[in-house]
């Protein structure tokens, strides 16, 4: 008993101490905004007068960038754009899933343009290889955070229950599963802790 006490105690501390550092994070990227001149406004980026020339002035041409590159770099391209093919059946199959099946749950939707950020490409400083690049790796890196949320939802719902070791990078859900072996609280707290989830919609 005295354990779980001191595991909630330092939880509350850890989402007390995960809000200020969220602000503090607010704070910087307002700062760097202001440092590198640019805004967002309805969701895209613009930068003041003269910072896309200065950033043109730091990009490298596109056949200066493929004499530059590594042989085994060019190679291996194919490998990685090949990848875009399993990444977009992946994202059409999670969205139907979602879209099926957390409306028969009533588990609320996850937002994708939460997770998938694609504004890289608005660098002048990117030549046109690397936009591409960037706007491949948001997309794959958005895509699996997105992923990630629809599932850490779908075990909220269906298998709440922590493991018996803990993995690497759990999800941050699994903080407010049972206990590894708690039968009663699976059988008794289940569609409370169902219930909090439906009522993230509000």
């Amino acid at each position: 008993m005295k354990t779980k006490m001191k595991l909630d105690e330092i939880l509350e501390q850890l989402r007390s101490t995960q809000q200020e550092l969220e602000q503090e994070l607010d704070k910087m990227l307002a700062e760097k905004r202001q440092q590198f001149q640019y805004s967002l406004r309805r969701g895209k980026v613009v930068f003041e007068r003269g910072m896309q020339k200065w950033q043109r002035q730091h990009r490298t041409g596109i056949w200066q960038f493929l004499r530059e590159a590594r042989l085994t770099y060019i190679l291996s391209a194919p490998v990685i754009y090949g990848m875009i093919v399993p990444l977009l059946i992946l994202d059409l199959s999670i969205s139907l899933y979602q879209h099926i099946c957390f409306r028969i749950y009533g588990i609320p939707l996850v937002r994708r343009a939460d997770y998938l950020v694609i504004d890289r490409q608005h660098l002048a400083y990117l030549n046109a290889i690397e936009k591409l690049n960037c706007v491949y790796c948001g997309y794959g890196n958005g895509l699996v955070e997105f992923i990630r949320e629809v599932i850490a939802r779908t075990e909220q719902y269906w298998c709440p229950i922590k493991h018996a070791q803990r993995t690497l990078d759990e999800h941050k859900r699994t903080q407010k599963f049972f206990d590894y072996g708690d039968a009663e609280a699976w059988r008794n707290k289940l569609e409370e802790l169902r219930k909090s989830l439906e009522e993230e919609k509000s």
